[in-house]
């Protein structure tokens, strides 16, 4: 395998947020997918590749267009809500862009908490939404705390088990703090590492961690082709096999789509994907005032940064912190991508005549 830090192919080209914007945007428009959608779905791929969610992020355009050309995502699908009671609504997002399905299914759990106090959207007949941290983000800019869960194809087995059966399906919750600092952000895998990271090393040319997969045999591997033919390994072992089997229970057996190892990979283009998520909303300000509340949220975060250092630690992060970091960083210097991931997104760029990035290298 190619030497990452020594080959061409890994050499860093940066371009900025609104090249990528208009490019995805452009090619998800170009593909049928109506304008608003369009939107919606290249903002928060987008938004990945500037919290450093590289894996989440517009390099996904590809496996989602081929979906679209083998008619197994609906690309002009509108999801539709229906309120099952005043707090609990199930969206149906009619096999198109889980992007959307998911963005309209936390706007109706957010409405349902301004009133109540708390709401909840069950989706069904989804697909892939990309970085579960934009959901998050989406109910802070509400003044919300969120939960936000999904489930997603086998790549682990249940512990003690050698055969995909779970998703690697991320945990997320958020909560406002009084600064963006102090906002808290988890969107957490249950696995050692995510799966989008094994198809980025593959991508990339690079190698990966022994510790993060097994291959076909059984036996540990760096080779990012081989870890997918085999299996992802579940973080602190029956814990993360636990996690990973409640977010089935929770996305799938309750939304009605697939669940139990039958919903299909994002990269499989033969068939629909049924992806299920379950999104919470829950108002702040219920027991205290929201300022109050953002006071005892900064307390925390500079507990919690504050603490005492373990030794070689020169600085102690809160949940979401080094992503912000990352966001600031590259809202200025643009995002990192490698020759391959440009060609092959330029590449879908030609197929529907949107005009080829322009690298910040070139400008």
């Amino acid at each position: 395998m190619a030497d990452a830090q020594d080959s061409s192919e890994s050499k860093r080209i940066y371009v900025a947020a609104s090249a990528a914007q208009r490019l995805v945007e452009g090619i998800l428009k170009g593909n049928g997918v109506p304008a608003e959608n369009a939107a919606i779905v290249a903002r928060c791929l987008v938004a990945a590749d500037l919290r450093g969610v590289d894996t989440h992020g517009m390099n996904r355009i590809p496996s989602y267009m081929e979906r679209i050309r083998q008619g197994v995502l609906n690309v002009a699908a509108q999801p539709t809500v229906n309120q099952v009671t005043p707090v609990v609504a199930q969206v149906d997002g009619q096999n198109g862009f889980g992007f959307v399905a998911a963005h309209l299914g936390m706007a109706a759990a957010i409405e349902s908490a301004r009133v109540y106090g708390i709401g909840m959207a069950s989706i069904k007949h989804s697909n892939h939404f990309g970085m579960s941290a934009w959901l998050v983000q989406q109910a802070l800019d509400a003044d919300m705390m969120s939960l936000v869960f999904t489930n997603s194809s086998p790549a682990l087995p249940a512990w003690g088990g050698r055969s995909k059966l779970m998703g690697v399906s991320p945990i997320a919750c958020g909560a406002p703090g009084k600064a963006p600092t102090s906002n808290f952000i988890l969107d957490m895998a249950p696995s050692v590492a995510a799966r989008g990271k094994i198809y980025k090393a593959k991508r990339r040319g690079e190698k990966i961690p022994l510790d993060w997969a097994l291959d076909a045999e059984g036996r540990q591997t760096d080779d990012p082709a081989a870890a997918l033919e085999g299996v992802m390994l579940p973080m602190g072992g029956p814990k993360g096999s636990a996690l990973s089997i409640m977010m089935d229970v929770f996305s799938g057996v309750l939304s009605g789509s697939a669940f139990a190892g039958h919903v299909t990979n994002p990269y499989d283009p033969s068939r629909p994907a049924d992806v299920g998520h379950f999104l919470i909303a829950i108002k702040p300000d219920l027991f205290m005032s929201l300022d109050e509340f953002r006071d005892r949220m900064q307390y925390l975060y500079d507990r919690v940064v504050g603490g005492d250092k373990a030794t070689g630690v020169d600085r102690i992060y809160f949940p979401g912190e080094l992503e912000q970091l990352a966001q600031a960083e590259r809202e200025k210097t643009g995002i990192p991508l490698v020759q391959a991931e440009i060609d092959a997104l330029n590449e879908e760029a030609k197929k529907v005549s949107v005009d080829p990035f322009v690298t910040l290298e070139s400008w």
